[in-house]
């Protein structure tokens, strides 16, 4: 009795003085049940990717529902914004993992290990496809890279061997098939995942769709580059920030408008917003897991293994994304619009990251 009268003042104790320390589940001591109680400091924090965003918090959530830690703290902070947070130290006060679109830049593992971050597990979680989207009531678009690249490009070759200013204010004039319509894209910033695999994966094979650009590749490549990444800030291009759902409401407003966002975005909004066909195929799951949509990634977590018996529960999180019922072809995750690794990498990914965070 004395000990369900103290669990229960202990409680009352927490919710009146706003402690820093949560109730985090009740264990069984002499027959009686009592709270145990976690710092709120010792929660997982995870940062990074808004497209990976969506998956890390079903699966926190499941987590803090199932297990005896807190739920995860969890912040958009975009994969470059991610990186540069996570890599700042070591402690509890810092993030124990980050959410990447892609793969970590060597600039930012020297960052990590100057400030003694030396221990990262890489875990490849899932595939995801970049979705050129507008409105439901919008004309369907079925767009090339050239296309996107032509309408993007701060410059363009002026057909004298020499380059102008992009003015192409309509799809129309990219190409006659194309409708007639203001050229509006919105898309993630510099410091987005989605942004990086959005200029490797469309602008610059778009911009080799060019015999100019062709021909500077060959000779200047740095130049190449710079031209082939750098996009027109007349307003054809609009930064809407690291959240995806500010994409959403500009595709709402604005018929004219399409957005740049990730597949799982796409599936949690098919009842207000559809999926442009790229090269004639659409961005539809069995498209993305075989390989047939071009403008598709990996995703990843990243964890310090150095944090493992500093934050509770670090490990277990891992277990939880990485079994069969949260990331495989029946999981909850796919319901949330991840595409599953095949069953031999998902083994394998699984096994190796668990045993390097033994």
């Amino acid at each position: 009795m004395w000990n369900a009268l103290y669990g229960l003042s202990l409680l009352l104790v927490l919710a009146a003085c706003g402690s820093a320390e949560e109730l985090s589940s009740w264990s069984d001591q002499d027959g009686q049940q009592v709270p145990v109680v976690m710092s709120a400091k010792e929660r997982i924090r995870i940062v990074g990717s808004s497209t990976v965003a969506p998956f890390a918090v079903t699966v926190a959530e499941h987590f803090g529902e199932t297990t005896e830690y807190l739920t995860p703290i969890i912040e958009s902070t975009g994969t470059g914004g991610g990186f540069k947070t996570f890599c700042a130290g070591l402690g509890v006060d810092t993030p124990s993992i980050v959410n990447a679109s892609r793969q970590i830049k060597p600039s930012e593992q020297a960052l990590c290990a100057r400030r003694g971050v030396t221990e990262l597990v890489e875990i490849k979680i899932g595939y995801d496809g970049i979705v050129f989207a507008n409105g439901k009531n919008a004309r369907p678009f079925d767009l090339t890279k050239a296309q996107i690249y032509r309408a993007l490009a701060a410059e363009l070759p002026d057909a004298q061997g020499g380059w102008k200013r992009n003015r192409l204010k309509r799809w129309s004039e990219v190409d006659p098939s194309l409708p007639d319509q203001q050229i509006i894209i919105a898309g993630p910033p510099p410091t987005s995942g989605t942004r990086d695999a959005f200029v490797e994966l469309v602008l610059i094979p778009g911009a080799l769709a060019l015999a100019e650009m062709q021909k500077l590749r060959a000779a200047d490549t740095p130049e190449f580059m710079r031209r082939a990444t750098s996009i027109r800030d007349d307003g054809a291009w609009i930064d809407t920030g690291e959240n995806d759902n500010s994409i959403i409401n500009m595709l709402l407003r604005n018929d004219e408008a399409i957005g740049v966002l990730g597949y799982s975005f796409l599936q949690q909004n098919l009842d207000r917003i559809q999926a442009a066909r790229i090269g004639g195929v659409t961005p539809a799951f069995r498209n993305i897991f075989e390989g047939r949509y071009s403008i598709s990634r990996s995703m990843f977590i990243y964890v310090k293994r150095q944090q493992r018996f500093i934050v509770p529960g670090l490990n277990a999180y891992v277990a939880e994304f990485t079994a069969e019922h949260a990331w495989g072809p029946e999981g909850y995750l796919v319901e949330k619009g991840l595409i599953p690794l095949l069953q031999a990498e998902r083994a394998t990914v699984r096994s190796a990251s668990l045993f390097e965070l033994r």
